[in-house]
């Protein structure tokens, strides 16, 4: 998707707008009416952490990228399908994890409209053009970004997760909160540690799919930080102990994304630099980046 390729097709504005209403329904009925969780009290703060986020940072975020993927902004479109990926990854763990309440339907449609959008959308996205966009941008940082949060990760829930299989028990988390198993386990040791890996793997090798998915990746690991954040927030409140390394370690991880999401939005969507020159594929290559191979 550039700006040269036109505006975004109606079904999938039309689809993002129907999931701004129905997020705004399910996060304000969730925060506000008393009680409607019916969850285990050890994860209401996540879900009132979650539903903070979701309605006052990622949905304002996600009307504004809309607003301007619509108009064929490539940045706004970038941010429009990294919002939506947090939406789909939030959505599919309300409709498999938190108790039956009134707005499962809720749930399960914003499941398949995230999906649907997120899959859409990551097909129409112009990979080569995010990569010539993003013009004289070296990709180390956002190489060792990914690995580093994919690792971190993969490390937190394997220390849980390893010691329960070795001792036939179940993780304390998944325990106390009274699950078959967790959701957010499979999603994140399923899909989002490998797709961080695979973005890194690809960007290291400088194709262009390897610069898009590292787009909409740090979107999604902004909002998905700020959220991990603000539940921790509620837990404290609720007296719950938080570790502060973990809060450190999530704090930074948040800044580093936001940090480096910044500078890679502020790349695309300029003019080609005059700094790059071509390669046998035709995409343009950083000097930084050329100078880092020289060293390497």
């Amino acid at each position: 998707m550039s700006s040269a390729d036109g505006s975004l097709p109606r079904p999938y504005v039309h689809a993002s707008l129907l999931t701004v209403v129905l997020t705004g329904v399910a996060t304000t009925v969730g925060l506000f009416v008393p009680g409607f969780y019916r969850d285990a009290p050890v994860l209401l703060p996540q879900v009132y952490g979650q539903d903070l986020l979701t309605l006052f940072v990622a949905l304002p975020v996600f009307a504004v990228a809309l607003y301007y993927a619509a108009r064929g902004s490539l940045r706004g479109y970038v941010v429009w399908l990294g919002v939506d990926g947090y939406l789909l990854y939030t959505y599919a763990s309300y409709a498999f994890m938190t108790a039956f309440n009134e707005l499962y339907l809720v749930y399960t449609t914003l499941l398949w409209l995230t999906l649907a959008t997120f899959v859409g959308g990551t097909v129409r996205l112009d990979a080569a053009g995010v990569k010539r966009a993003a013009g004289d941008l070296s990709v180390r940082p956002y190489v060792g970004f990914q690995v580093l949060l994919a690792v971190l990760v993969a490390f937190l829930w394997l220390a849980e997760v390893l010691p329960a299989i070795a001792a036939g028990t179940t993780p304390p988390s998944v325990a106390e909160a009274a699950l078959p198993t967790s959701v957010i386990y499979s999603l994140d040791l399923g899909i989002i540690v490998p797709a961080f890996l695979l973005s890194a793997y690809w960007l290291r090798k400088r194709r262009a799919w390897g610069y898009a998915f590292t787009a909409v990746l740090l979107v999604k690991a902004a909002t998905l930080g700020l959220a991990v954040l603000a539940m921790a927030a509620f837990q404290l409140r609720d007296g719950q102990f938080v570790p502060v390394p973990v809060l450190a370690v999530f704090g930074v991880l948040t800044l580093s994304s936001l940090v480096l999401l910044g500078r890679f939005l502020r790349s695309i969507g300029s003019a080609a630099d005059p700094t790059t020159s071509a390669v046998p594929d035709g995409d343009p290559v950083s000097t930084a980046d050329r100078r880092s191979g020289r060293e390497s």
